[in-house]
């Protein structure tokens, strides 16, 4: 492969090949940046569509006063419309925002090939294909690379600058150097199935339809947990019809046989028979939720009503978990038990961390009737929602007492199934097993597996950080124990994971040969 020694101009001309929503968003973002963009699509007239999608878009933002007339105006000027691709052969760099089949993609490459000049660089949006199986049909693969945006390409400020096992440095080296200029965050990362922030978001979405498909919480109800216990904007499923079936299914199954039917990343036939029915989310007006006029119409929520119980006895199993309810017991007037042993009527609160409550139930000894379990993972008393778990066992009459307990504050309470790990232990232990994992296989630096993530996402905080804030530690115990009492493959630990819990260094830690 003949090598081609840069000394790059800046980018300038920026051909984009595909109008739809995300070529759009592309040519705006470069439009505004000062660059000259040439859009082409094999239909002619969505060219011109989404020219006065722009300008309409550009009369908006000045109506607003988020940029003058004048600079809309000189936007728009920058938009050149192609009737064929030959117009793109001025371009500094082509990127191609068509249909995601590989076949196609590979077709055009060979097609811009003949067109662009030798030392331009050809970028491809692709959200799930290998970067190197596109671009090894080219005669220069070195100048092919990833260029990931997201959408809505405007509002999401991360891009990830994907380099095939064939691209050459100085090819991602001008994008990222052009992403800073479009006012966007450049990740760098190898060419793996699902890249950086596709592949990291497999543990929200596939964990919680796990959670759901073993029949532990309703779809609302994991949403809840992810939103007001979790502190995420979106739970999996709102995010799921957000996205939509047709697009987020395809994408599981892909990752997951790319990955050689890694466990980690399992679909869920939940999906896979929704999407064949057609609830497909918001675009469908029917996914885990109904929508009416676009807007989600949630399911009313089960009111449960009880009073205090007369006595709590708090298991010390967990003296982390012990020590947090019997703060937050203290705080709403309620007095525990301070025997070894429960008495008769009390009700029984055990605090595991990656099992469920049958099992505190069985290990300790405790009368199933009377457990409940409530989720420690985070705080108990400053969070906007509390989980409690049950054993199959457990009465109607402990379950609306222990709802009357731990609602007596005003926060809201989410009574689930027995289930290893709750809901918002198994899908934030998902989330940073998958980073740890991310990092591992040097994908991505840690810091840009974090931003990659944070803003790609919308996540609270980056996985590593997050995993950090919690403790690697406890996240590590829950996986262990998931792990042991599932034996399922998917909950084993990340090297990186333990590694670091074991050393008591940040998740964020790079190993010394590699800085």
């Amino acid at each position: 492969m003949e090598t081609i020694t840069q000394t790059r101009a800046p980018i300038t001309q920026v051909g984009i090949v595909g109008a739809g929503a995300m070529g759009r968003g592309i040519a705006q973002i470069c439009a505004q940046a000062g660059l000259k963009v040439w859009l082409s699509d094999t239909q002619p007239e969505a060219c011109e569509a989404a020219r006065k999608q722009l300008r309409d878009v550009w009369r908006i933002l000045a109506t607003k006063g988020k940029m003058t007339d004048a600079d809309a105006d000189a936007a728009l000027s920058r938009v050149h419309t192609c009737s064929t691709l030959e117009d793109l052969r001025s371009c500094d760099l082509v990127v191609e925002a068509i249909v995601e089949r590989l076949d196609a993609k590979r077709e055009l490459i060979e097609k811009l090939e003949t067109i662009v000049s030798e030392d331009a660089i050809i970028a491809s949006n692709s959200s799930s294909l290998s970067i190197t199986a596109i671009g090894a049909v080219a005669k220069r693969p070195q100048r092919v690379v990833g260029y990931h945006f997201f959408n809505p390409v405007p509002l999401m400020k991360v891009v990830e600058v994907i380099d095939g096992v064939l691209s050459e440095s100085w090819a991602g080296d001008a994008l990222m150097e052009l992403s800073k200029h479009l006012g966007h965050t450049p990740v760098r990362c190898k060419d793996m199935p699902g890249f950086v922030v596709n592949h990291a978001g497999r543990g929200m979405n596939i964990e919680g339809l796990k959670v759901a498909q073993e029949g532990v919480a309703a779809f609302s109800d994991i949403d809840d947990i992810m939103r007001e216990q979790a502190g995420f904007r979106m739970g999996p499923f709102e995010l799921l019809d957000l996205t939509g079936l047709d697009v987020s299914h395809p994408v599981m199954e892909s990752i997951y046989r790319q990955f050689y039917d890694e466990a980690r990343f399992r679909p869920s036939p939940i999906t896979a028979v929704r999407a064949v029915g057609g609830l497909l989310g918001r675009k469908s007006g029917e996914g885990f939720y109904r929508y009416a006029e676009g807007k989600k119409v949630a399911p009313a929520p089960v009111k449960r009503s009880g009073k205090k119980p007369k006595s709590v006895w708090v298991s010390t199993a967990n003296p982390r978990g012990h020590a947090m309810v019997s703060a937050l017991l203290a705080s709403i007037g309620v007095e525990t038990e301070r025997g070894s042993e429960p008495s008769d009527e009390a009700l029984i609160v055990v605090t595991p961390l990656g099992t469920d409550a049958t099992t505190s139930a069985i290990d300790q000894g405790l009368d199933a009737h009377r457990v409940v379990a409530i989720d420690t993972l985070l705080p108990v008393g400053t969070n906007k929602r509390r989980t409690i778990m049950t054993t199959p066992v457990t009465t109607e009459r402990t379950i609306e007492t222990a709802v009357g307990l731990f609602s007596s504050d005003g926060i809201p309470v989410t009574v689930i199934a027995d289930s290893p790990g709750f809901v918002a232990q198994r899908i934030i232990c998902a989330i940073v097993n998958i980073a740890c994992d991310i990092a591992q296989q040097r994908i991505a630096t840690t810091p840009d597996i974090d931003v990659a993530v944070k803003l790609g996402l919308g996540y609270p905080q980056g996985p590593l950080s997050m995993g950090d804030s919690i403790g690697s530690d406890l996240i590590l115990e829950i996986l262990r124990n998931m792990e042991h009492l599932t034996g399922d493959p998917r909950y084993r630990p990340s090297p990186w994971l333990w590694r670091r819990a074991g050393l008591g260094v940040s998740l964020l830690t790079e190993e010394a040969r590699a800085r």
